[in-house]
C-alpha cells in the first residue's frame, strides 16, 4: 500500500509541472521580460533557490547591476524591506540575432546581403553575440566565419573611420565656444573610438571620432 501511494505521488508531481515550480519564477520572468524588452520577446526563469531560502514577502523588489549577464544562470537581489537576499535562477530567452549568410573570410568588408537574423535561444549563445544586424554593415571580419555561424563581437571590428597618418580636422568644444584646428592622426580609429592627434605645432591631443571623421575634444 505504502508503495503504491509513492507511486501515486510521483504520477501526480510528474502530471503536474508547477508543483515543482517557485513562487518567484512567475514574479521573476515578468522582471526580465522587461529588462529585455527589445531585445528577447519570450522569456522565462526558474529560480534555483530553495523557497526556504527566498524572502518572505510573495512580492519582493529585484534588482541588478547594469553590467549582468542578461541571460542563463544569473544572480538577483530580492528585497523586502531590510531583507536582502541574492537568489540564483535560470533565465531562458528566444529573440533574433545575427549570422552569416554566406562564408566570409577574414578581412572581409560585411555588407547587409552577406548577413541575416536568425531566431532561437539566446541564452544557449556564445557571450557577446551580435544581435543587431546594424552592427554588421561595414564591419571587417577578423576571423573566418562559416555560413549560418553566429556572429560574435569579437569576431569582427567596425572600419577605420580614421587612418594613421591621416590629416583631420580636430574640433574643440566648450561652453559658449569651438575651436577647429587639423593635425595628423597617429593611430587607426572606428566612429566613437578614441584617436590621438598630432597637431602642427608638435602638441599631441585625444578626441572621439565622429561620423564625419573628425576628432571632438569636450573641454
Amino acid at each position: 500500500m505504502n508503495g503504491l501511494k509513492t507511486w501515486s505521488t510521483i504520477a501526480l508531481l510528474l502530471a503536474c509541472p508547477s508543483a515543482f515550480a517557485s513562487t518567484l519564477d512567475a514574479p521573476l520572468s515578468q522582471f526580465f521580460q522587461q529588462r529585455l524588452a527589445g531585445i528577447s520577446d519570450e522569456v522565462s526563469v526558474k529560480v534555483k533557490t530553495p523557497d526556504a531560502q527566498l524572502p518572505s514577502c510573495p512580492l519582493p523588489e529585484f534588482s541588478m547591476p547594469g553590467n549582468s549577464r542578461l541571460w542563463g544562470t544569473v544572480s538577483v537581489l530580492a528585497q523586502c524591506g531590510n531583507d536582502k537576499r541574492f537568489i540564483q535562477a535560470q533565465v531562458q530567452a528566444i529573440g533574433n540575432y545575427v549570422v552569416a549568410a554566406q562564408a566570409l573570410p577574414r578581412g572581409s568588408v560585411i555588407n547587409e546581403s552577406q548577413v541575416q537574423l536568425k531566431r532561437g535561444r539566446l541564452d544557449q549563445l556564445p557571450p557577446r553575440a551580435m544581435l543587431d544586424i546594424r552592427q554588421a554593415n561595414d564591419a571587417v571580419t577578423l576571423r573566418d566565419i562559416a555560413p549560418n555561424q553566429p556572429i560574435m563581437l569579437s569576431m569582427v571590428r567596425q572600419s577605420w573611420r580614421v587612418k594613421a597618418g591621416q590629416r583631420v580636422q580636430v574640433v574643440a568644444a566648450g561652453e559658449g565656444f569651438s575651436v577647429n584646428s587639423e593635425g595628423k592622426a597617429l593611430n587607426n580609429a572606428a566612429v566613437a573610438q578614441n584617436a590621438r592627434v598630432r597637431m602642427d605645432s608638435g602638441q599631441i591631443v585625444s578626441g572621439t571620432v565622429d561620423a564625419d571623421g573628425n576628432i571632438l575634444i569636450n573641454l
